[in-house]
């Protein structure tokens, strides 16, 4: 009787009561997300701290932080440090879905040359999942001020900002909103970029997944991962079995795959954050390439893209022809995930790009 009278409630207290109960159908928690994390972490050889950093409203930000001072420190005395070293911090922001160890392969080799900070999104990953705003417009907002509200808790002045996917959307409207935070703005196969046409060719599109998109339309991207119950971790495994291939250099099994489930079969918050930022085959409501243009000239640009990607890079040569210094890398070989497809070419793209931007602050704060 009692379920029964729950499916004769108004639609968004029964929508509640699904995410309630949803949990208790899938097999994960908050400690099998932790538990699968440190699993893939394990594998990073430089030290690091972990920690939940705590922000307004009760919330938190799960980050992890490797610094240039803490490796000198445990180094031996009679090992010569490089003399140079740029020190502006690189913060890492992942993409829809994802979280902190997916960058596993990737920490090592970034956190040679100065200090790392990767952080779960808020919504997302270990972080808190609080309820956002139905407006995209305030959604985004949300998502902008806790990224504003860990710096200032994590005391750092500048940062080199990178963002994959949503985070490279939500790390272009962080600097538009705070450009003297930021000193170089790394985007990798950034989301949300291109307005979606007004006559989409839905053609190009295959017919199953139309039809997927028409019948899930009214619910979040991963709803099907968290009915599936029992047999999501297994749904994952299949669908994305790529990400085993991804990182057969550290795992030989499905653990980043279950990592993966952990973390999208929890309370859906960022997802569902996103999808009210999204239109129908996932455009953004607010598209970032008629906004990008308003970030400081004096703030580089970077894109990253993968020669194999789904991703559309005509919105990075786009933008370059109003804005000729913008640089636009592409990655052999990898497809959307283009840190994990091919690792060390990424790491030293990224690398490269660090170091020119401490040369060039360098030399203006010399000339100043």
């Amino acid at each position: 009787m009692r379920r029964m009278a729950e499916e004769l409630q108004p639609a968004k207290e029964q929508s509640s009561w699904i995410s309630s109960w949803l949990p208790s159908w899938c097999p994960t928690s908050p400690s099998q997300l932790k538990d699968a994390e440190e699993k893939i972490l394990k594998t990073v050889k430089r030290p690091f701290s972990r920690q939940h950093v705590r922000i307004s409203s009760g919330n938190y930000l799960w980050t992890l932080a490797f610094s240039t001072q803490q490796q000198q420190q445990s180094a031996a005395p009679c090992v010569p440090q490089p003399p140079t070293q740029p020190t502006t911090p690189l913060v890492l922001l992942h993409g829809f879905g994802g979280g902190v160890a997916l960058w596993v392969l990737n920490l090592d080799s970034l956190s040679s040359s100065g200090p790392v900070y990767a952080l779960d999104l808020l919504g997302f990953g270990r972080s808190s999942r609080p309820q956002f705003s139905t407006d995209p417009r305030e959604a985004e907002d949300q998502f902008v001020a806790a990224l504003e509200e860990w710096r200032e808790k994590v005391g750092l002045q500048e940062m080199v900002l990178l963002g994959h996917n949503l985070g490279g959307y939500l790390s272009a409207a962080y600097t538009l909103k705070y450009p003297h935070r930021v000193k170089h703005l790394l985007l990798v196969e950034p989301w949300g970029f291109p307005a979606r046409p007004e006559n989409p060719n839905h053609n190009s599109i295959p017919m199953w997944i139309r039809a997927i998109g028409a019948v899930m339309s009214p619910f979040n991207p991963l709803a099907g991962l968290r009915l599936a119950g029992p047999l999501g971790p297994m749904l994952v495994q299949t669908i994305r079995s790529d990400f085993k291939q991804k990182y057969s250099s550290v795992f030989s099994d499905y653990t980043v795959c279950d990592y993966i489930y952990h973390l999208n079969a929890q309370t859906p918050s960022g997802e569902t954050a996103f999808k009210n930022m999204t239109v129908p085959y996932g455009w953004a409501k607010r598209p970032m390439l008629d906004r990008i243009g308003q970030i400081q000239v004096e703030i580089p640009i970077s894109f990253i893209y993968g020669s194999r990607s789904s991703i559309d890079s005509h919105s990075g040569y786009a933008f370059k022809k109003t804005r000729p210094d913008v640089e636009i890398r592409v990655i052999r070989g990898a497809g959307h995930y283009v840190f994990a497809d091919q690792p060390e070419d990424f790491n030293q793209t990224v690398l490269q790009i660090l170091a020119r931007t401490e040369e060039k602050w360098k030399g203006e704060g010399t000339e100043q």
